[in-house]
């Protein structure tokens, strides 16, 4: 069988049809991996902000735990100071 202009033309278009209906299927299927990829990204980002808020908050309880901890070693060393004091003071003697 002999292919003539116009057999030959449908095919070339039918081809060219082909192509383009494959290429573009391709396209689709990016799209929805692109749009799988967004969003995993954003639920990451999420999850880092969220740890950074927690870090944060975890920073500021420590530093408060600090200050209190130094304000309690202050005053130990003040009533060990006070302690001593009395202990070394001279006896008294009882009255009676």
């Amino acid at each position: 069988m002999f292919l003539t202009k116009q057999n030959l033309a449908m095919a070339r278009t039918l081809g060219v049809a082909i192509v383009a209906a494959v290429g573009l299927g391709g396209c689709a299927t990016y799209k929805e991996e692109f749009a799988t990829i967004n969003s995993r990204l954003d639920s990451l980002d999420a999850k880092v902000q969220s740890a950074a808020q927690s870090a944060e908050s975890a920073n500021q309880s420590a530093q408060q735990a600090n200050q209190s901890a130094q304000q309690a070693n202050q005053r130990l060393d003040q009533l060990e100071t006070r302690v001593q004091q009395i202990e070394t003071a001279p006896r008294r003697k009882p009255r009676g």
